[in-house]
């Protein structure tokens, strides 16, 4: 059935005007100041509302099998969340264990994401390297449809990318015009700052941040960066938090490379001061990799965001429960690592940044949707209000409130690092009927609206320097669930 959506102004990446806008089968048909609607169409009022491209959020775990569990959300739950924020597409990872075959990977995380209930895609993950990685590089190019590799620089033992196997996966992307993206942390120095910290009585979530200091994101991004430089090939650096590695970016940006930097939300607004808090489920909720840092981070990461050379925002939603999270209850190097914020990014990022006057309504859209989209060539279907488009539009109220909370959101995680910041600027899907798996995939799906979905069950600086000391904390129960 068609749907005429009238009344709104439709905003853009480079423009806003009044139009309405008329969709049916899942594109958009036609934009014009005044438009009649068909026989039988579905008309939605939009007066007074904002008409967008969905969110594009590039970076997601869904129903992630690591550090010895598996993420709470799964594919049709955090989407269906995405939706309830104006998310309409994840872009989602495969990660093969190291020597696992990244096509039997990629097919069992197509199986997974089959219940989704939103669009989503996936870069690949290259933990490893021999001949047939070489060779299933290519063939997930060429016949799947993924342009898209990523790396990790961190999680020694586990899936830790060598430079070795960065130069290899590097080249051959360069060879099959795929990007590469890179976790920037130096897996090395953070392994030797944890050996260190557990040494010295530190165990708890603060020392999560004191493992994992600017300095060693910074160091991983900028030799990313170089070993890019040498081999000619673009880079995407994800989830950057900090100044060190966004001076890295901004440094190859200024000399012509074709770099490319993200930052999540939740690395906008949140502090590293929860790793202290007193209760030890609220700091464990926020043991992520790279952790939250202090105030002073979170200003040069919107400097970033407004002079371009950050791009894209993301959430990085990776959900563990409290239980989960009690894994690493005498070990911070065992509390699995991940956050949500699917469901929230839009409002945070509408919130702090175009209501503070940092962004417009239009470098709004950029940074949400229409930079990823063409960063991952999925533009214009995504990213864009045009004729010809996916209908994956979003009716923006910037005037509405809402307060976040654990106990109200779709996500499937039993806390939220946003909790009790009340956000003006809320959205819903417009008109959306399937879901698609982009790159010649398609999932199933057919119903676009958010349900209620279950909860969870209850400079320089070294280790010495900084001077470590552990926070003492009574000992909760395993369920305990508490709010950021």
């Amino acid at each position: 059935m068609a749907t005429l959506i009238r009344g709104g102004t439709v905003v853009t990446s480079d423009q806003s005007y009044r139009a309405d806008v008329l969709c049916d089968g899942g594109l958009i048909k036609e934009i014009a100041p005044k438009i009649e609607a068909p026989s039988g169409a579905k008309t939605v009022d939009a007066g007074g509302l904002l008409v967008m491209p969905g969110g594009i959020d590039p970076h997601t775990h869904m129903e992630l099998p690591f550090m010895g569990t598996t993420a709470s959300e799964d594919f049709f739950s955090g989407t269906a969340a995405g939706f309830a924020g104006g998310t309409t597409m994840i872009i989602d990872f495969v990660i093969p264990s190291p020597k696992e075959s990244l096509l039997a990977a990629y097919k069992k995380w197509r199986g997974w994401a089959e219940k989704a209930a939103g669009d989503y895609s996936f870069h690949v993950a290259v933990t490893w390297w021999d001949d047939s990685v070489h060779r299933e590089m290519g063939v997930l190019t060429k016949e799947h449809g993924v342009n898209s590799f990523k790396h990790f620089m961190a999680y020694k033992g586990a899936i830790m990318a060598e430079d070795e196997v960065l130069v290899n996966s590097f080249s051959r992307a360069r060879e099959l015009g795929a990007i590469c993206t890179v976790h920037a942390e130096n897996g090395e120095l953070v392994f030797h700052l944890q050996k260190q910290l557990l040494k010295a009585g530190i165990t708890g979530p603060e020392g999560h941040p004191l493992s994992r200091p600017p300095e060693v994101e910074g160091e991983a991004a900028n030799r990313a960066i170089r070993i890019a430089q040498v081999l000619g090939v673009p880079l995407y650096i994800v989830h950057n938090s900090c100044k060190e590695s966004l001076e890295a970016i901004t440094r190859a940006r200024n000399e012509g490379q074709r770099v490319f930097g993200e930052v999540l939300a939740g690395h906008l607004v949140v502090d590293d001061s929860v790793y202290r808090h007193p209760d030890w489920n609220v700091a464990a909720a926020h043991v992520m990799s790279p952790p939250f840092r202090p105030k002073e981070h979170q200003a040069a990461l919107w400097h970033g965001l407004q002079s371009g050379n950050l791009q894209t925002t993301a959430t990085d939603h990776c959900c563990f429960c409290a239980p989960q999270k009690q894994m690493g209850r005498d070990d911070f190097t065992k509390i699995p690592n991940g956050t949500g914020g699917v469901e929230d990014r839009m409002a945070i990022l509408w919130h702090y940044g175009v209501n503070t006057g940092r962004l417009t309504a239009n470098e709004f859209v950029r940074v949400t949707s229409t930079n990823a989209a063409q960063i991952f060539n999925i533009y214009p279907r995504k990213g864009a209000v045009q004729i010809g488009a996916d209908a994956d539009l979003v009716l923006w109220d910037p005037k509405a409130s809402r307060t976040i909370s654990a106990k109200t959101h779709h996500q499937k995680v039993d806390t939220n690092i946003f909790e009790g910041l009340t956000v003006q600027g809320t959205a819903a899907p417009a008109c959306k009927p399937r879901a698609r798996c982009r790159g010649g995939r398609r999932s199933s799906g057919e119903d676009p609206h958010p349900v209620p979905l279950p909860r969870c069950g209850r400079g320089g600086k070294t280790v010495t320097s900084i001077s470590p000391s552990p926070v003492s904390r009574e000992r909760e129960g395993p369920t305990r669930s508490v709010g950021g």
